[in-house]
C-alpha cells in the first residue's frame, strides 16, 4: 500500500526511502523500534557498462536515529554488493557519488559517513 511508503517518507531521510526497502520491523519493550533495511538491486549508474550480478550483502550497520513518539529508533541497514562477471571484481555503490553536488542536511551527511565505513 502506497499509503506505508507516504509516511515513511515524512519520517526517515528521502536518500534511505530511495535506495532501500523497508524488509521488516520491530517493536522491542514498547519504547524501542528496529528498522531493517537492504539496499535494492539496483547496480550503480557508474556501472553500466560491466555485467554485473548480484553479490550478497556486507555486514549489517546499526544507526540510532532520532525517537519517534518516544521511541528509540534503530535503523539496521544492509549494503548490497554485485560481482563483475567478466573480472570477478566485487563492486559496491559509492556512497559519495550519490551525494556529491547535493545540498545535505547535517543528519543525512552523518548517515552516509556511518554507511560508507563499512
Amino acid at each position: 500500500m502506497d499509503n506505508y511508503l507516504d509516511l515513511i517518507k515524512l519520517v526517515l531521510p528521502q536518500f534511505l526511502v530511495d535506495h532501500f526497502d523497508l524488509i521488516k520491523s520491530k517493536k522491542e519493550n514498547e519504547e524501542v523500534l528496529h528498522l531493517h533495511f537492504e539496499e535494492v538491486n539496483t547496480p550503480p549508474k557508474e556501472e553500466t557498462s560491466r555485467v554485473l550480478i548480484a553479490h550478497g550483502f556486507h555486514k549489517e550497520v546499526t544507526i540510532q536515529d532520532f525517537p519517534l513518539r518516544g521511541n528509540t529508533v534503530y535503523l539496521h541497514v544492509k549494503r548490497r554488493r554485485w560481482l563483475d562477471k567478466t573480472t570477478k571484481e566485487v563492486i559496491q555503490r559509492d556512497w559519495n557519488l550519490v551525494a556529491q553536488g547535493t545540498r545535505m542536511t547535517t543528519e543525512f551527511a552523518a548517515f552516509l559517513k556511518e554507511i560508507s565505513r563499512y
